[in-house]
């Protein structure tokens, strides 16, 4: 595929920072929108010249354990794009034929790739949880993640607390569609939380562990923490706040190629956008060294018509 768009995204880092077992040189770079140049011998469903995008899970085997049950995220034999195969910080870009994404025509190509991690992550996180419309979902960390979370928790009818550092983010908490927001540098989340009748769903999208503890106390009897952030540091979980009252702790990781298309499908139904900045290939380090350093507002992209 032509890449005509890449996201920046921190896992990126997992590749430049060598966290995985990579045989270099490897392309960043799993966000990625392009059409296709050309298919392979047996490929069907997909033409030359169709807009398509690739996310984190470079496409499953269809024939492990997990596949064969239909859990095609965990595929045994899945690649990594960026990790395994190389990614979108570049013109060109390989793909396997079961790791494709249609992009919606709504879409355009600078609009979709954070979507395609960011926004799977979250809206998937947020549809497969045990929340209904109506109950109090919390979102931990109003940034890359955490942005477009607020919106899809919003946008899927729950009443909405974000919860971030600082009061400078509670207007545009607000303005992205959270109810409520809780400045976890002044005020005590699980009290706040709590107070409101508890959590029924906690998403934590912030990667910092001692945050995510935090509030775990604050989800209401047969609540559920469901941390998508990875931090460095383990998360310390109090038996007696996990036993008194049922609560759970899950992990959420990504989604597959259906998954995604159902993502990017509500995100044009519902007018959901990243706020991204938009830079040339050549200046992807310097995109990079913006996320890492926390300086992004929200998502970094390339766009490879520069």
């Amino acid at each position: 595929m032509r890449v005509e768009a890449c996201g920046v995204c921190h896992s990126d880092a997992a590749t430049v920072e060598g966290v995985f077992p990579i045989d270099f040189p490897r392309v960043p770079g799993h966000e990625v929108v392009g059409r296709i140049d050309a298919v392979g011998q047996g490929v069907t469903g997909w033409t030359v010249g169709q807009r398509v995008g690739v996310g984190f899970l470079g496409g499953h085997c269809g024939h492990c354990t997990r596949c064969r049950r239909g859990d095609f995220v965990n595929c045994e034999q899945q690649p990594y794009t960026g990790i395994h195969t190389d990614g979108g910080y570049a013109e060109v870009l390989i793909a396997r034929e079961s790791g494709l994404v249609a992009i919606p025509d709504e879409l355009d190509s600078l609009e979709a790739p954070p979507l395609l991690c960011a926004g799977l992550t979250t809206f998937k996180a947020l549809r497969d949880s045990s929340a209904r419309p109506g109950d109090l979902v919390a979102v931990l960390g109003v940034g890359g993640l955490g942005h477009l979370g607020v919106q899809y928790a919003r946008r899927m009818g729950f009443r909405v607390v974000a919860i971030a550092r600082g009061p400078e983010k509670a207007a545009l908490a607000r303005e992205l569609g959270a109810h409520l927001y809780v400045d976890s540098v002044a005020q005590d989340v699980a009290a706040e939380l709590t107070n409101l009748g508890g959590a029924r769903l906690v998403l934590a999208t912030a990667a910092n562990s001692a945050a995510t503890a935090a509030v775990i106390p604050g989800l209401a009897p047969g609540g559920e923490l469901m941390v998508l952030g990875i931090g460095d540091e383990p998360i310390s979980v109090s038996s007696s706040d996990l036993i008194f009252g049922e609560r759970y702790i899950t992990g959420s990781l990504t989604g597959s190629t259906a998954d995604n298309e159902d993502t990017l499908a509500f995100s044009v139904l519902q007018d959901i956008r990243a706020t991204t900045e938009v830079v040339g290939l050549a200046d992807a380090p310097v995109a990079y060294a913006r996320m890492m350093n926390n300086e992004a507002r929200f998502r970094m992209v390339l766009d490879l018509s520069r």
